[in-house]
């Protein structure tokens, strides 16, 4: 272990600890006779009356606080995170204005944060050597080296044990020197590491590129090396992911490794096999992983054990030995925000790593956020375009459907039924979009008007069927359905809205003999539930598809035909200014699921407000246009991404104390901004949604004119925060919505 000459260790020092707990400050121990820890180190502190792991982050400060407790244990006396990560957690610390302590405990997977050793778990293999004894008068060990010829030359205990193979066959090739005994670290589903270089030994057939993907391959092969980050935007089918890969392919021919940060886990498998056929290994790292894979992904990655890491959000806090290229696909995605603890944008940390590493980013998307569309025309992101489908495929044609004055059945008008049905009898697929779980958002009382209300959030809740449940969608309260009104006490209670529960069987009732694949969280609770609907809807028979934006995002359903958006219009008239420009982004991306094989396909969206400028630009001049009309809306508004905003909540049982401590807040940021006028303190107000599992929540808008002014501002109350007894509050910087 490596020794501090200056800090011997038979005498006492004080070691600085950032505790995982929502505390700005750091807390000082002291230790004798345990070694020294580096920074980055972690550290077995008594806290209150708990024993919990901090991080190092001194030893021997020059400004020591009086009477520290003593240190418990070194758990380690390096740095585990590294140079790199821990750099970048003081970076997310001071951007996000989030306690330091906290920060570096969501670096940890929950295994290191528990105090497990960091070392990776090792399975042992027979190898064979270059040797070739003679094995004539051997059967058995000849046949266990032709065995083994077939399989890559190695295998694990286990596998020549189920191939029939004894310890004395065994035993008797290793004396002879054909075999030996080694041991190798082990991905999460079992199979043997990649070492960095091992992606040129492994050769597919690989397509022919368009002339466009081939200019945008070229052009981010000048860039490895060095920090470029670079938009590829492509039409939904324009090949970007084949772009991806060739760039991965030349980083990995380097030795080098290579980050895929994917927006839900959802994606994950299909990403996963599509990169095992090109390359032969990857691994994952996602939160359906146990605590036990997350932390020997991590080690792996830290070691340069993994070629290529594909993973969501979280993956983006990995350590690697040698990161040479990271991609975020779906870069506009709304899951890569953290909504709780730490609010980082995984797309924005990722650009910051790869700045901080001096290596290439890759944005893509076919709907760019307006932030990224911002950053490429101002010249400070690479902007390269697939306008085309590969392959040849056509983009599908779009068409308004008036629905005023029209009589909807389970939200489908007559119209559309008879649309659907051309296509279905046609021997294509259907895909009926609704970005609405359950079967109906109100159940009532006609005659009293009573209505299901949370009674923690004072919100509507859900109606839903299989199993029959009232739900709540904020706070997950569940109630079984009254069958009489608990306020007149009359039998008939309506189901009001849609769901997609309801359309589902609307649709059943409408086609009972084509099949029906509703596609949402509640009934695709599984991953292998998911995989079984996808092979079926891949089977290319005519069926029906329904669901919500689990539908829209990166699958490939080559049958698809027509493709049904029913409810279009509370996207745009939501009171979230991103609400326009996400409801664009899901039409977009969910009608790229249409006429993406030699077949044409067809987008038809329902709609009260066929006149509504925002969805005419949308349909007339594509994502472009709308992306031109919003972001001139952004701008006369003051609103990002032309001016950076934070969030900063409160929230608490009663309703005064949240504001009062809002009020506070307010004019500290404002005593902070001083009379430049650079910096604007809207409310306090309430939240858009007032209130969720019974606490009241208030909220201040803080937007400034540049991100200096901004993060100075918020110093004031992050550094040294109001007293805020029974209130929780947080800061979130680049709020992705502002409820």
């Amino acid at each position: 272990m490596p020794h501090n000459p200056d800090h011997p260790a038979d005498r006492p020092y004080l070691v600085r600890v950032a505790v995982p707990k929502p505390l700005p400050r750091l807390f000082d121990y002291v230790a004798e006779g345990l070694g020294v820890p580096a920074p980055g180190a972690r550290v077995r502190v008594p806290f209150g009356r708990q024993s919990i792991t901090g991080i190092c982050v001194a030893v021997d400060p020059a400004d020591p606080h009086p009477d520290p407790k003593p240190v418990e244990d070194l758990l380690d006396h390096h740095n585990v995170l590294g140079d790199e990560l821990l750099a970048l957690a003081h970076w997310l610390a001071d951007y996000y204005h989030h306690p330091l302590g906290e920060v570096l405990g969501t670096l940890l997977p929950a295994a290191a944060r528990r105090g497990a050793p960091l070392t990776l778990r090792r399975e042992p293999i027979w190898r064979l050597t270059e040797a070739r004894p003679d094995l004539r008068r051997a059967p058995r060990q000849q046949a266990l080296a032709e065995f083994l010829g077939r399989h890559g030359g190695r295998a694990r205990p286990q596998e020549l044990a189920e191939a029939g193979f004894t310890r004395e066959v065994i035993s008797g090739l290793a004396a002879k020197g054909a075999l030996v005994r080694d041991f190798a670290a082990r991905d999460s589903a079992g199979r043997d590491a990649a070492p960095p270089g091992a992606a040129s030994e492994h050769r597919v057939e690989l397509p022919t590129l368009n002339p466009e993907q081939q200019t945008a391959f070229d052009r981010l092969q000048q860039g490895t090396g060095r920090f470029t980050p670079t938009l590829l935007e492509g039409v939904t089918g324009s090949g970007k992911t084949e772009v991806y890969l060739r760039l991965i392919d030349t980083v990995r021919r380097a030795g080098r490794q290579v980050l895929v940060l994917v927006p839900e886990i959802a994606l994950t498998p299909q990403t996963l096999r599509r990169f095992e056929r090109r390359f032969g290994a990857a691994a994952t790292f996602h939160s359906n992983m146990t605590d036990a894979q997350r932390l020997d992904v991590w080690l792996r990655c830290r070691a340069g054990e993994v070629g290529i890491l594909i993973g969501t959000r979280s993956a983006v806090l990995t350590p690697f030995a040698d990161l040479g290229l990271i991609v975020v696909d779906e870069e506009h995605d709304g899951s890569f925000k953290q909504q709780d603890g730490l609010r980082y944008s995984a797309r924005d940390v990722a650009v910051k790593r790869a700045q901080g590493l001096g290596i290439p980013l890759l944005l893509g998307s076919a709907t760019p956020s307006l932030e990224t569309l911002v950053n490429a025309s101002a010249g400070r992101y690479g902007h390269l375009q697939l306008t085309g489908r590969a392959g040849g495929a056509r983009m599908p044609e779009f068409h308004l459907l008036d629905i005023r004055g029209h009589t909807l059945r389970d939200g489908i008008s007559d119209r559309l039924r008879r649309i659907m049905r051309v296509h279905l009898e046609a021997g294509g697929q259907a895909l009926v979009f609704l970005n609405r779980r359950g079967f109906a958002p109100s159940y009532l009382c006609p005659s009293c008007g009573w209505q299901a209300v949370c009674r923690h959030c004072e919100m509507r809740m859900t109606l839903h069927r299989k199993p029959e449940a009232l739900i709540c969608h904020h706070c997950g309260q569940r109630q079984a359905p009254p069958r009489s009104c608990p306020g007149c006490g009359r039998g008939e209670l309506l189901a009001v809205g849609l769901g997609t529960q309801r359309t589902e069987a609307g649709l059943e009732a409408m086609f009972p003999d084509v099949p029906l694949y509703r596609i949402d969280r509640d009934s695709v609770r599984s991953q292998r539930r998911l995989e079984a609907q996808l092979a079926a809807i891949r089977t290319g028979k005519p069926a029906i598809l329904v669901g919500t934006q689990m539908l829209a995002k990166g699958h490939h359903f080559p049958n698809v035909t027509l493709v049904a958006v029913i409810n279009a219009d509370s996207g745009f008239l939501s009171a979230d200014f991103r609400a326009p420009e996400r409801t664009a982004q899901l039409i977009i991306q969910v009608a790229g699921r249409a006429g993406r094989a030699e077949r044409p396909g067809e987008v038809w969206i329902q709609t009260h407000q066929p006149e509504n400028v925002m969805l005419a630009a949308l349909i007339e001049e594509g994502y472009p246009g709308f992306v031109e009309r919003e972001l001139e809306h952004r701008r006369a508004a003051g609103l990002p991404p032309f001016r950076p905003m934070a969030l900063i909540r409160a929230e608490g049982r009663e309703s005064e104390p949240p504001q009062a401590f809002l009020r506070e807040v307010k004019e500290t940021l404002l005593s902070a901004a001083g009379a430049a006028g650079n910096v604007e303190v809207l409310g306090p107000a309430a939240a858009p949604i007032p209130r969720v599992a019974d606490r009241l929540r208030f909220q201040l808008m803080v937007l400034a004119d540049a991100r200096g002014p901004l993060h100075r501002t918020l110093r004031a109350i992050t550094d040294s925060p109001p007293r805020a007894a029974g209130v929780r509050w947080s800061v979130d910087v680049d709020p992705y919505d502002t409820f």
